[in-house]
């Protein structure tokens, strides 16, 4: 299915500034760190769609893995963490509505696609479970 985007909506703005690394050396309490997140959606307060995206046979773990599910697990309404790969090289752009979903949290539990799914089709799955109709 094509997606009509318009011109700059959702895509790299200001590459200059989009490959600036953040330093979160100084926020550290113990062994707590910050953690980032790839991506994040709010369908219009009836969903929310979690997206990380990691390096071809990279898991998801430690800190991060626990901040994620418990972000995801307390959400006020439903929500999916859906954690995804790629095989992008250092300086390419990754597509991350094309990657390939490796295991997601829904209700509490995580779970494996049972057939290869992008991100996008996984997150148009979720919508439709819901009977959410995302805007066009």
């Amino acid at each position: 299915m094509e997606i009509d985007i318009p011109p700059g909506r959702g895509r790299i703005r200001n590459r200059e500034f989009a490959s600036i690394l953040r330093d979160f050396s100084g926020l550290r309490w113990g062994k707590i760190t910050p953690t980032d997140i790839d991506a994040f959606l709010d369908f219009g307060n009836k969903a929310f769609v979690f997206v990380e995206s990691k390096f071809h046979k990279t898991s998801l773990q430690g800190g991060q893995k626990l901040a994620l599910e418990r972000l995801v697990d307390a959400a006020p309404m439903p929500a999916i963490l859906i954690v995804a790969e790629h095989e992008c090289e250092a300086g390419s752009d990754i597509e991350l509505g094309n990657n390939n979903v490796v295991q997601y949290r829904l209700n509490k539990r995580w779970r494996k696609p049972v057939k290869n799914i992008s991100v996008r089709a996984a997150i148009d799955a979720f919508l439709v479970f819901l009977k959410i109709s995302p805007p066009q």
